[in-house]
């Protein structure tokens, strides 16, 4: 009886110890049960609702959208008994260009699976895309006798491709049918006797919805561009003024208190002024060929400083030619 005991205490210790591992197994099954439900091909039914009639809730909020243009061509008007009709089904939106399908005919005709396509496990008589695409290829052969009108389901899901479920998987239903034989007026013209059936907006096609959080990166972006382009600019320019600044102020003040510049001998100015007045005819040329050629302003900013720098050589050149001589040394 001890013995017992014990070993109830143990297997219990045992099952606590193990108990994170087998709550993160559990949660891991819970995860992946999703997406081993829909190994190929939208479930048949949601809930009580079949998926083919109500659309799926798991996508786009659980309503349809007419951002998503689901068609269906090679469409009798009415059908011959017995006769195979190729339809292609096709999914359209402004954004997605992938997605999948199910169809039906409710068991009236005989549905077949073209390329891409596959049976549905739970209706046979339905299929549905084998893997997420568009333009499938369907195979409709209608009945070998008069049935009436054939009613037909069509629901398309059109997917953004981020492997989930969510607001991004926008889906459509189209439901139509196809009269019975010899029921409809056919033009002469109208040899195939064929047609698109489609439903959706159309003009929604050519108008794509902006990503709140890409639109506003982007206005961030455009911000932190401004601000550092802003900022440079007044900096740089703020600092040729003060050099601009400096240099006036020290030209007043050695004119002022310093008795003017200090004399240069012909000997010296001539060949000085000769070297800096080419220098600066040429950076004159490199400061009008930064504006006549559209460069950023810092470029202009740059040949702007080192033009003005050489032309205030050459003055000064000119400026120390003509000081008078003074004598500062005496014995």
């Amino acid at each position: 009886m001890f013995k017992g005991m014990q070993q109830l205490e143990y297997n219990g210790e045992v099952m606590l110890r193990r108990s994170p591992q087998l709550l993160i197994l559990l949660f891991t099954i819970l995860l992946i049960a999703p997406a081993l439900a829909m190994p190929g091909g939208p479930p048949w039914k949601n809930g009580d609702d079949l998926v083919v009639e109500t659309g799926c809730s798991c996508h786009g909020g659980g309503a349809p959208s007419t951002e998503v243009v689901v068609s269906i061509s090679g469409v009798p008007r009415s059908y011959d008994t017995g006769q195979t009709y190729n339809f292609t089904i096709s999914l359209q939106h402004a954004s997605n260009s992938e997605g999948g399908y199910m169809l039906w005919d409710y068991n009236v005709g005989t549905l077949a699976p073209g390329e891409g396509s596959i049976a549905v496990a739970e209706e046979p008589g339905a299929v549905s895309q084998g893997s997420v695409g568009n333009d499938w290829e369907v195979f409709w052969t209608a009945p070998d006798s008069d049935m009436g009108e054939v009613s037909f389901q069509l629901v398309g899901n059109a997917v953004n491709g981020n492997g989930q479920f969510d607001d991004g998987d926008l889906w459509n239903i189209l439901s139509f049918s196809i009269s019975s034989p010899n029921s409809t007026f056919q033009d002469d013209d109208d040899s195939l006797g064929v047609r698109t059936i489609s439903v959706g907006d159309y003009e929604s096609l050519f108008v794509v919805k902006e990503n709140p959080e890409a639109v506003e990166s982007a206005r961030q972006e455009v911000i932190a561009d401004d601000f550092f382009n802003n900022g440079n600019l007044f900096y740089w320019t703020t600092l040729a003024i003060i050099i601009v600044g400096a240099v006036i102020q020290g030209e007043f003040y050695e004119r002022k208190f310093g008795g003017g510049p200090p004399h240069l001998d012909m000997r010296l100015a001539v060949p000085q002024g000769l070297r800096r007045g080419i220098l600066a005819a040429s950076l004159t040329l490199l400061f009008g060929w930064s504006l006549d050629s559209g460069q950023s302003w810092g470029i202009i900013l740059l040949c702007l400083m080192i033009m003005l720098w050489s032309i205030f050589g050459v003055y000064r050149t000119v400026v120390q030619a003509k000081a008078p001589k003074q004598y500062t040394d005496f014995v």
